[in-house]
């Protein structure tokens, strides 16, 4: 199934959790935080500049690696992979 975003919406995919600390402590699947960083599959169309009649493009592009806050965006499934829809407003920046 393929999935496009509408509008200012951006689809994200979320990095992989650490399964061990750097000193090789394994976790348990309840110490797991969930990755704040991921790789951006897909664009909308981008905001409307209402004035003008046309859209902004976005600052991030395809195949970015992103940073954003705990609780941005919205979590969805796609044959069974976890994906994340969000806004450029969620996303606090790009890795280099």
């Amino acid at each position: 199934m393929k999935v496009r975003p509408l509008g200012d919406k951006i689809l994200v995919k979320r990095s992989e959790a650490q399964t061990k600390t750097e000193s090789g402590i394994f976790l348990p699947e309840s110490a797991k935080d969930k990755p704040k960083q991921g790789k951006v599959i897909s664009l909308g169309s981008g905001v409307l500049n209402k004035d003008k009649g046309t859209y902004m493009p976005f600052t991030v592009k395809k195949g970015d690696t992103v940073i954003f806050s705990s609780y941005s965006g919205t979590e969805i499934k796609i044959d069974n992979e976890e994906f994340l829809i969000m806004t450029e407003e969620d996303i606090l920046g790009i890795v280099d």
